[in-house]
């Protein structure tokens, strides 16, 4: 049934629906990563849809188009990183009430529509906490 519906709107579309859904992927599960293959998708269904490449070709169009992006993103993350929103580091020095306990040193906390992980003292819920750093995708808290 799926195989019939690729079919019926053939390779050019399925790589840019591909890319559409990467893209998507990356506002779901945000890291800057899936946008780029994302990118390199898309191409390679407009590629495919200008030169009709046969699906060998469109595999190495994808790799080399997603590789570029990708290089592409890096280059211009270091060049200009206040393009790219980081939500982690704006977190720092907001407070914030556990609704679960820090057990062990390791918690987590919601901050808006985010849960994110936490590392710092051990903490009964519904104490006040500081974001006083990042690591990664991990939040570092002290008492507040």
């Amino acid at each position: 049934m799926l195989a019939d519906f690729f079919a019926a709107i053939g390779p050019a579309w399925v790589w840019i629906l591909l890319g559409l859904g990467l893209a998507a992927g990356e506002l779901a599960l945000p890291g800057i990563f899936l946008i780029w293959l994302g990118l390199g998708a898309i191409g390679t269904g407009l590629a495919t849809a200008a030169l009709g490449l046969p699906w060998q070709g469109q595999v190495l169009v994808f790799a080399l188009l997603s590789a570029a992006a990708l290089l592409a993103g890096q280059r211009l993350s270091r060049r200009s990183p206040e393009l790219f929103h980081r939500r982690g580091h704006d977190l720092v020095g907001t407070v914030v009430v556990l609704d679960a306990p820090i057990s062990d040193g390791i918690g987590r906390i919601r901050v808006g529509d985010s849960v994110w992980r936490i590392i710092g003292p051990d903490l009964p819920a519904g104490a006040r906490v500081r974001v006083t750093g990042l690591d990664g995708a991990t939040l570092t808290v002290v008492e507040a």
